[in-house]
């Protein structure tokens, strides 16, 4: 055996050791992700095609009605179809209150975020400590706080009253806006970490050179700061917008519970509504649209950077 030979044994070996090893490591992270991921979602597959219980749960029968039933309305009588908007609206409210709460939360997070890296390293943990603050209670919490502050005897319409800017308390809770403002409050957090990251990078003595070259405050923050801080920007709308998209509490704590969301929806057919293949279809439906939104942009991002390359 020649000494190529026993070279080439050796880094065999010495590749399939550092395989093992890898398999090893992700071994942990593939059970987690099998477990609490792909089995529920196997589940969830699997109850979307079954017929709903009586009383709630599944009967073991093949059918299509839960994806029929979110487009198409039955007749009682002559059992016919006809088309029914009316889940469709409530997928269309939940996308535009998410992307309404992602804009709301950028133009809140993004100064905020700059706000922070802008500051001496020596004070930015403070600043920082005091945006994670919030997430050291939960969110049921957090939401019955946001209540309190806009409800009729609210901090907000007291105050507004007593400096006589209105008569009567303004009606905020349990509107659009409710949901809104609770959306912002709940995931603004997500928002302002990831902007925080990319800012933090920024060399702002690139920002000095632009006013050197006499640019507006508005050329600096269009040409020189957003483009440096696009991957957080889209890392916090993703982090913002998908948990917006399937809220449960806030809605449902803020809204009254009278205009549904996406969230609202699947767990009313598995609680009053005993209709647990709907249920799970409308979840997969969701992760559906959700997952392509996400590869469409991925290809696209992947497009724009080779461009750039």
């Amino acid at each position: 055996m020649g000494a190529d030979t026993r070279l080439e044994d050796a880094k065999r070996r010495v590749d399939a050791d550092t395989r093992r090893r890898r398999r090893q490591l992700l071994s942990p992270t593939l059970i987690v992700i099998g477990v609490f991921g792909l089995f529920p979602l196997t589940i969830t597959l699997i109850y979307s095609f079954l017929s709903p219980g009586v009383y709630g749960g599944v009967t073991w029968e093949f059918s299509t009605n839960a994806y029929v039933q979110f487009l198409f309305e039955r007749d009682i009588f002559d059992d016919t179809l006809s088309f029914s908007s009316t889940y469709l609206s409530i997928y269309g409210r939940s996308i535009g209150l998410a992307f309404v709460a992602t804009v709301g939360a950028l133009l809140i997070g993004f100064p905020t975020a700059y706000f922070i890296a802008s500051k001496p390293p020596s004070q930015r943990n403070f600043w920082l400590f005091l945006i994670t603050l919030p997430f050291w209670t939960n969110l049921l919490i957090r939401t019955y706080a946001v209540l309190l502050i806009i409800r009729d005897e609210g901090i907000i319409n007291l105050s507004l009253q007593s400096i006589g800017l209105i008569d009567q308390p303004l009606t905020i809770l349990y509107t659009d806006l409710a949901v809104f403002l609770g959306l912002i409050y709940s995931y603004l957090p997500f928002m302002v970490l990831p902007l925080y990251a990319s800012l933090e990078k920024l060399d702002f003595r690139l920002v000095e050179a632009a006013y050197d070259l006499y640019a507006t405050r508005f050329q600096v923050l269009r040409h020189v700061i957003v483009p440096m801080a696009k991957p957080g920007i889209v890392a916090g709308c993703i982090l913002v917008f998908i948990p917006g998209l399937g809220a449960y509490i806030t809605p449902e704590l803020l809204g009254g519970g009278k205009e549904l969301m996406i969230g609202n929806l699947i767990a009313l057919q598995f609680g009053g509504s005993r209709n647990w293949p709907f249920g799970s279809a409308a979840a997969l439906i969701l992760m559906v649209v959700v997952m392509l939104s996400l590869i469409i942009y991925v290809r696209y991002a992947g497009k724009e950077a080779k461009g750039h390359g």
